[in-house]
């Protein structure tokens, strides 16, 4: 069976012309077709009259009279049909090519009209060039005839400009025709110029050189770009947009910055930014830091102006006002409490203010710095600083002397002058306020005014009484003698003094304590010194902001505005500040918390370099220094940021060359699980002044043996910190000299060696002492006895006088007439002083 049995195959009338075509498929298949072809038909026009003149009577004549030559199975209808059809067509493509005509017309009109305008308005510049220029040779001619009139002996002169006429009908060099330009152009556009221009698509791969070189960008232009480029020039045949001006602008430079941002602040194309460093020898990207100075020649060489700024620029928003007399207003002055330590000033403050606040004071010493208004009897309002008079609260009240306008130094009557005293004086001076000294305990039976006015003589500080200008007055806080006489003093300093402030201002204050409340979060006490504090006062205070939620007075009352020399709790911190950290008012929170971080970030990179050692030697003698030192870390909690400094300060004054204290962390607030977590991997104990620890911190403390110890008054904890490190150093070792003895012959005994037979010439000779044996006064051995005998008994001691025989332990070299040094250890335990 055939592969083209019963296949019939296709066709068409005309006498077809058949063959077979073999196909082949995969595997060796192949399979043979049977197919069909045909000649194309070819229909050649008549000639002759009637093929010219193509009436379409005359070819329905045709075909209806010649029956063969119409086309087979087309009917009258059909054909007269299709003729319409045909007609119709030619008729639209007849009013097609009119409009087009007609369209083509009108463009051309356009911009021979724009042509025309473009050659006017250049030819008015020609002219408006060429009277300038014809102006400029007259006034150049009549400046030559006018130097010529002047020097008239001088030599011939040069041949005379050409008139100005003729320079006029000479043919200046005209520009070139914009029109000129857009044709070539557009030639060059199209491809039929000498070449194609930089602006084509290019082929080829891209080299450095040719990127460092210029041009587009070094990169073969996209169909889009080529799009933009033509519809860029057409816009320019036909006057449209021209290029704009380029825009100069101000650009801001910090320290350092990125290419990207660069190029932003810029308003230019990170690439041309790339480019432009690649062109002067740094090969960055654009998301890589570049230095200022680098930055500002990019920014010149793009031709914008630079405005260098600083990180530290953020604190410009605190506006340094100075103040206009005319807006000064008197204010309440702030007095300091100063004195040493249970002289009695805030019982003097108490007697004042007619309140107890010793008695909330732990050991009724003050630990915190306390601030209260008092108004007098005549109506002048005071502010009062208490600040403590104990040593660690050193920086405490230096920080009350740099906001307070008058020092009340009280000295008791009868205690004098102490050291926490001259201390006071010499912060008072460096604060450079004046001085009113208050005598107070003078009550007492001993009590003795003019021995502290003796004594403050020394430190400089001349009473009135003494013929100086310091006013003194005798008080007693018991009693409450001489409180109306030291509240005139004060009210008459303060008149000398004429303070003043502007209170219609943005508030500046400082903090005078900080603590974390548990209810209310951290909690500040400012003293305002300018302006007015308002509730809502958005603020930052050292490294923290924060805004005004609400003011509290001295009296627990709440306020809503708190003015010049006015004390405050202030509440609405996202953080506890520091003691003798300055308060501003910003205007917005996004300034506040800026200045905040800038802060933040410049405080950490300053302990990091404080930390850092600078070179490896140091580090090296620093670990080797640090092997023979003895620490004891410990954690400190307190409840106010004053008295964990206060704490802080005093644990780095305990110690000596052998033993030290290291304070891990101190903070603010109740002990927490995370403290003794470090507490534990240290090995240290945690001490909380008046702090408490939480009840998951004092669980984790059971479980990991971590001591935690709670004090009320700084005496304790220094003392208690002093014990502890005392035990870390060594027992001194003390040698007691008990007696001598001369070495009178020596004698070999078997058994035992070398024996040497002595005098006990001073003291007591011991078995269990520690000898030496000295030679011409020079030590040669030092060691213990081996034996010691009374003629053949061993014996315990010896007395002065007495013969002996004696051993040395893993020593024999002895020899008439040496010296034996007997002595005892004694090992006494140490402390820190």
């Amino acid at each position: 069976m055939s592969d083209n049995d019963e296949k019939k195959t296709l066709g068409v009338r005309g006498g077809p012309r058949s063959g077979n075509v073999k196909q082949s498929f995969s595997h060796g298949r192949t399979k043979n077709v049977v197919v069909e072809t045909k000649r194309k038909r070819v229909v050649k026009p008549k000639t002759g009259g009637a093929a010219a003149s193509g009436s379409e009577s005359a070819r329905s004549q045709a075909f209806s009279g010649d029956s063969a030559k119409r086309p087979a199975g087309i009917s009258d209808a059909e054909l007269e049909r299709r003729m319409k059809a045909l007609q119709a067509a030619k008729g639209r493509e007849a009013e097609e090519a009119a409009r087009r005509d007609a369209e083509e017309k009108q463009r051309e009109e356009e911009r021979q009209r724009r042509r025309e305008e473009a050659e006017a308005k250049e030819r008015e510049q020609r002219e408006a060039e060429e009277r300038a220029r014809a102006k400029a040779e007259e006034e150049e001619r009549k400046r030559q005839d006018a130097e010529k009139a002047a020097t008239p002996a001088a030599a011939p002169a040069a041949p005379a400009a050409p008139p100005a006429d003729d320079a006029a009908r000479a043919p200046a060099k005209q520009p070139p025709r914009k029109q000129d330009k857009v044709e070539k152009d557009r030639d060059q556009s199209r491809g039929r110029g000498k070449g194609r221009d930089d602006g084509g698509r290019r082929a080829g791969k891209l080299t450095l050189n040719q990127a460092l070189a210029g041009g587009e960008g070094g990169r073969q232009k996209s169909l889009a770009a080529m799009k933009r480029k033509q519809e860029r020039a057409r816009q320019k045949a036909m006057g449209g947009a021209q290029e704009r001006e380029k825009v100069v602008r101000d650009v801001q430079l910090p320290e350092t910055i990125v290419v990207s941002e660069l190029a932003n602040r810029m308003a230019e194309r990170v690439g041309d930014v790339v480019k432009a460093l690649m062109n002067n020898g740094m090969m960055v990207t654009q998301n890589q830091t570049i230095d200022a100075d680098t930055a500002e020649l990019i920014i010149e060489e793009f031709g914008h102006r630079v405005v260098r700024v600083s990180d530290s620029d953020v604190e410009d928003v605190i506006a340094q006002i100075d103040d206009s007399p005319d807006a000064l207003k008197p204010r309440p002055p702030v007095i300091t409490v100063m004195g040493h330590v249970d002289h009695g000033k805030t019982s003097l403050l108490d007697a004042i203010r007619d309140a107890k606040v010793v008695s909330g004071e732990a050991g009724g010493i003050t630990q915190h710095i306390g601030a209260y208004q008092v108004t007098t009897s005549s109506g002048t309002l005071l502010t009062f600083l208490d600040t403590p008079g104990h040593a660690a609260f050193t920086s405490m009240r230096a920080r009350g002397a740099q906001v307070t306008d008058i020092v009340v130094l009280v000295v008791a009557a009868d205690d004098a002058v102490m050291p926490q005293t001259i201390e006071a004086i010499n912060h008072a001076k460096a604060a450079q306020v004046p001085i009113i000294v208050a005598i107070n305990k003078c009550d007492k039976p001993e009590a003795n005014p003019d021995k502290v006015r003796t004594d403050l003589l020394q430190h400089e500080v001349i009473v009135e009484a003494m013929s100086g200008d310091v006013q003194d007055v005798e008080v007693s806080a018991q009693t409450g003698q001489g409180l109306d006489e030291l509240l005139e003093a004060i009210a008459l300093q303060s008149e000398m003094l004429e303070i003043q402030a502007n209170p219609n201002r943005a508030a500046e204050g400082a903090v005078i304590e900080a603590q974390l409340d548990v209810g209310r979060g951290p909690v500040a006490t400012v003293l305002v010194q300018k302006g007015t504090l308002k509730q809502g006062d958005i603020f930052v205070v050292g490294e923290q902001w924060g805004k005004v939620r609400a003011l509290i007075n001295d009296r627990g009352e709440r306020v809503k505005t708190a003015g010049p020399s006015v004390p405050v709790e202030v509440l609405g911190l996202n953080g506890t500040p520091e003691a003798g950290d300055v308060l501003n008012v910003v205007e917005t929170e996004a300034q506040a918390r800026e200045i905040a971080e800038y802060r933040q970030q410049a405080a950490k990179e300053k302990r990091a370099a404080a930390g850092a050692g600078t070179s490896l030697e140091q580090l090296l003698a620093k670990a080797k220094e640090d092997e023979n030192v003895s620490e004891l870390p410990i954690l400190v909690k307190a409840d106010v940021q004053g008295s964990a400094e206060a704490i802080v300060q005093a644990m780095e004054k305990i110690g000596n060359e052998e033993v030290r204290v290291r304070v891990l962390h101190s903070g603010v607030g109740a002990i927490t699980e995370s403290d003794v977590g470090l507490a534990e991997a240290s090995g240290a104990p945690v001490l909380g002044f008046n702090v408490r620890a939480n009840a998951p911190a004092r669980n984790s403390a059971n479980q990991k043996g971590v001591e935690i110890r709670y004090y009320s008054v700084i005496y304790d904890l220094v003392d208690d910190v002093k014990a502890a490190a005392s035990g870390l150093l060594g027992a001194e070792v003390r040698e007691n000299f008990i007696g001598y003895a001369e070495i009178k012959e020596v004698f070999k005994v078997s058994g035992v060696g070398k024996v040497a037979g002595c005098l006990v010439t001073e003291g007591i000779a011991r078995r269990s002492a520690g000898v030496r044996l000295l030679r011409d006064d020079v030590v040669i051995h030092e060691g213990t006895l081996k034996t010691l005998k009374r003629f053949k008994d061993e014996v315990s001691e010896v007395q002065s006088g007495q013969e002996c025989g004696m051993a040395f332990e893993n020593y024999e070299d002895v020899r008439p007439g040496d010296v034996i040094e007997i002595f005892e250890r004694e090992e006494i335990e140490r402390k820190l002083d």
